[in-house]
């Protein structure tokens, strides 16, 4: 299949492996990738081919360093209510098969969310992940929440949050984030050779046992979920969430400048 934002590729073991090809802004979640994602995982949950998903992002730099802050600064309450990302994210925990997040760099703001909404997580040594959101005058809107909360226990899910402070791989794995940190080179074998072991199994058993472990770690209902979007939905129309993202957008442009 090809698309814009995405490679993707079924591999022959039995799973399809979905790129995040935006590496020239570190992999950053905009509205066509969020788009183009949501189709391929309709396509991909008919595919008779398909029996799990490994995710992985494009380039040496980033898995997915966060949402598109030039268009998270231009949308308000109307965008936050539709909910654009939380949608995608739930439709990734809800595939009814297991999803792999292999992440090397950066997996930070949506980026962390999309690797909290998978099953299994595998960083390299240089993964850094984390919830940053409020530097910008946001809060993780898109399942960020609750998915942090049910992985690393309230208290280090508020900790996190409340600093937007960054995780180191042997920290992430130390609380839970990450479930094996590897060399580089070992991210993606890694990511396959448990993916094969999976895929060892009696299929149903396998699928029936996710449907099961979603039951049982799912205590969020769409209620909550609508609470972090309208929590989402207040902040977009906030002054200070522009005044931060324009001196975000602003160290970038000087930092890219200066790189020239």
């Amino acid at each position: 299949m090809s698309h814009e934002c995405l490679e993707v590729s079924v591999h022959e073991g039995g799973w399809a492996e979905i790129v995040l090809a935006r590496p020239e802004v570190l992999n950053a979640l905009n509205l066509k990738l969020v788009q183009e994602a949501t189709q391929v995982l309709d396509e991909l949950e008919h595919d008779e081919r398909v029996r799990g998903l490994i995710f992985t992002g494009a380039g040496d730099k980033a898995f997915v360093a966060g949402a598109d802050i030039g268009e998270l600064l231009e949308r308000r309450l109307a965008e936050a209510l539709e909910g654009i990302n939380a949608r995608l994210l739930q439709k990734i925990e809800d595939f009814p098969w297991p999803t792999i997040a292999a992440i090397h760099g950066y997996a930070l703001g949506g980026g962390c969310e999309l690797a909290l909404a998978c099953d299994i997580r595998i960083g390299t040594t240089a993964a850094v992940l984390g919830q940053p959101e409020v530097r910008l005058g946001i809060i993780p809107g898109a399942g960020g929440p609750h998915r942090l909360t049910r992985t690393v226990g309230p208290g280090m899910a508020r900790e996190l949050i409340f600093t937007g402070r960054m995780v180191p791989a042997e920290e992430a794995l130390r609380i839970g984030l990450l479930n094996h940190v590897v060399e580089p080179e070992e991210l993606m074998p890694r990511a396959r050779e448990i993916m094969t072991s999976i895929r060892r199994n009696g299929e149903t058993a396998v699928r029936l046992a996710k449907v099961a472990l979603n039951a049982a770690v799912n205590s969020v209902d769409r209620r909550h979920q609508m609470l972090e979007v309208l929590s989402q939905g207040i902040l977009f129309e906030h002054p200070e969430k522009e005044e931060r993202m324009r001196a975000f957008l602003e160290r970038k442009r000087k930092r890219e400048q200066d790189a020239r």
